[in-house]
């Protein structure tokens, strides 16, 4: 095959690909997370097939696996919620008949039987927006499951041709940039198990100096919603807010908001997401922080995983282009010399040229 046919195929390839994400749109998240579940899960599959398993079996394990890690996570959120439904039933109970605020020198009555009818009226409009998306959650998560096998089980071919369509000279750096890409996706949920665990222990003392009597129920609910995008423990915290607030426990609850939202809602992302990115992905932690939360300010709960992804590919980049400069003896003071000097040969040919048109 010709190099200019190869290149060819190339953009044709990468044409077709950008039309396509163009038309699926829609599962473009799925997409993402299946390919970055696939990357995570690869060194799985691969030991597995060294031990003697077929390919099919190998790619249908490490798949089972996942999606029954991903399952273990979630449900203890439904245990706890179930078992402490009557606890959540008897707080309610607690509350006024009337409730009474005053701001700003006005004061508002509302009563209980309005604020439940207005809990009811949102919980069954969720119920029905759940009811009404079901569909296509169930379509996404099996279409993502198809695609975590298939990618697993056709790895070899896709990195063959993906390999391909890189130049001969370029190839180091595509693999290079493979394994920053691994890396930072082990990275990535690493680093959110280990927010979670971190923010478990910072949570039991928290809980325990307010008062609480679950303070180990609490603070596992509060680590389990470190897996929710962007909300994360802040709904657990502004819950407990609220409730204070309608029983007349206005200290509490800015105890509860204030000191619990800086200790177990924003210490966790602050502390523990930048150091163990720098030990982990080798990403300094400053890069990493903006990544994480700016990946999750512009594209939500996929930014998670895009912002920081991206931060790592562009320090890899970075670093392969000072090693080329420093392999050549270069530096980037030259380049910008050497671009300055172009610049300046430009100009006095262009003034030449003016001069002639002159005479």
């Amino acid at each position: 095959m010709s190099l200019n046919r190869r290149y060819a195929l190339g953009g044709l390839f990468v044409l077709v690909g950008v039309a396509t994400a163009a038309f699926l749109s829609s599962v473009l998240g799925t997409v993402f997370f299946a390919v970055t579940v696939a990357y995570l899960l690869w060194p799985v599959r691969q030991r597995l097939v060294s031990r003697g398993l077929s390919r099919r079996l190998a790619s249908g394990g490490a798949t089972a696996g996942a999606f029954v890690m991903t399952l273990l996570l979630f449900v203890p959120l439904a245990v706890v919620a179930y078992l402490r439904f009557d606890s959540f039933v008897a707080l309610l109970g607690l509350l006024p008949e009337t409730l009474e605020l005053a701001l700003f020198g006005f004061e508002y009555a509302i009563t209980l039987e309005s604020l439940t009818a207005l809990v009811i009226s949102l919980v069954e409009r969720a119920a029905r927006r759940a009811a009404a998306s079901a569909p296509v959650l169930i379509v996404k998560a099996t279409l993502f499951v198809f695609l975590v096998y298939s990618l697993l089980f056709y790895g070899e071919d896709a990195q063959r041709s993906v390999l391909a369509l890189v130049p001969t000279g370029y190839r180091d750096a595509a693999v290079a940039l493979n394994r920053r890409a691994r890396e930072t996706l082990f990275a990535i949920y690493v680093l959110q198990a280990a927010t979670a665990l971190g923010t478990f222990v910072l949570a039991l003392p928290v809980f325990h100096v307010l008062g609480y009597e679950s303070v180990v129920m609490l603070s596992s609910v509060a680590a389990l919603l470190q897996f929710v995008p962007i909300l994360g423990p802040s709904v657990l915290l502004a819950g407990l807010a609220a409730y204070h607030v309608a029983i007349g426990e206005l200290v509490r609850a800015a105890l509860v908001f204030l000191l619990g939202g800086f200790v177990i809602a924003l210490l966790p992302d602050v502390l523990i997401r930048p150091r163990l990115a720098r030990e982990t992905a080798d990403i300094p932690g400053s890069l990493y922080f903006v990544g994480f939360f700016g990946g999750v300010l512009t594209l939500g709960p996929i930014g998670i995983v895009a912002g920081p992804l991206a931060v790592g590919l562009f320090v890899e980049s970075a670093a392969l282009l000072s090693t080329e400069l420093n392999h050549s003896g270069l530096s980037l003071a030259d380049v910008a010399g050497e671009s300055d000097s172009t610049e300046t040969d430009d100009a006095r040919v262009g003034d030449a040229e003016n001069e002639l048109d002159e005479r």
